[in-house]
């Protein structure tokens, strides 16, 4: 995980953390706090599902880099392979 990802993650979390901490200090009844626990569950749910979506395209992208490269280095080596063949012959 890169740097950047475990810093979301990091603020991500202790986002969570201080919403949980906040509803159960809150002098709310208890059906009032269970449905606010449920909704910042689906919030950070929602958020946690962008973040991997967004990431998952990335490393589509980074995929097909790394696939492109591949293919070049392969060209390349049969090329070169393909000359030290003829000098030898």
């Amino acid at each position: 995980m890169t740097r950047n990802g475990k810093i979301i993650l990091g603020v991500l979390a202790a986002a969570a953390a201080g919403a949980v901490a906040g509803l159960l200090l809150a002098p709310d009844k208890g059906s009032d706090l269970r449905k606010k626990i449920s909704k910042a569950a689906d919030d950070f749910a929602g958020n946690i599902t962008d973040m991997i979506l967004s990431n998952k395209e990335k490393l589509y992208n980074a995929k097909d880099r790394a696939i492109s490269e591949a293919r070049g280095l392969k060209s390349e080596t049969e090329s070169r392979l393909s000359r030290v063949k003829e000098s030898l012959s």
